[in-house]
């Protein structure tokens, strides 16, 4: 079920979110420095493995944010976690190329700021 602040990806026959919750944000941040420093690594990887790697583990960590708070808030029903191993087996090279726009847009929905502007009485009608 995508939200505002998720992307809704298919690994094999299974619908995910990607979400960036903190604790990704975290993850991410001991992993690469910070969010800023995952774009580069994402495109500028050193070799084509590497990226794949990268790829599949972002999917898997973003992938299982969903699945842990479905976790916390039914723990009478728990999901199982996806594994890189799961993300490798049942993906395409060309499903992470569609997977790095996803994880991307996860990114920017999980930073972005909602601007509220309130209305400007000067900018109103005269009365």
């Amino acid at each position: 079920m995508e939200t505002e602040r998720s992307v809704m990806i298919t690994v094999g026959d299974e619908q995910y979110d990607l979400i960036l919750t903190t604790r990704a944000t975290k993850l991410i941040a001991k992993r690469y420095g910070g969010l800023e420093k995952l774009g580069d690594k994402l495109m500028k990887s050193e070799n084509f493995e590497g990226a794949l790697e990268e790829i599949c583990w972002l999917v898997a960590l973003l992938a299982n944010q969903s699945i842990l708070i479905h976790n916390l808030r039914h723990r009478d029903a728990p999901r199982e976690l996806l594994t890189e191993e799961e993300v490798e087996l049942l993906t395409t090279p060309l499903d992470l190329a569609g997977f790095r726009e996803a994880i991307t847009e996860a990114m920017f929905r999980g930073t972005k700021r909602n601007i509220v502007s309130e209305d400007d009485p000067k900018n109103g009608e005269a009365g």
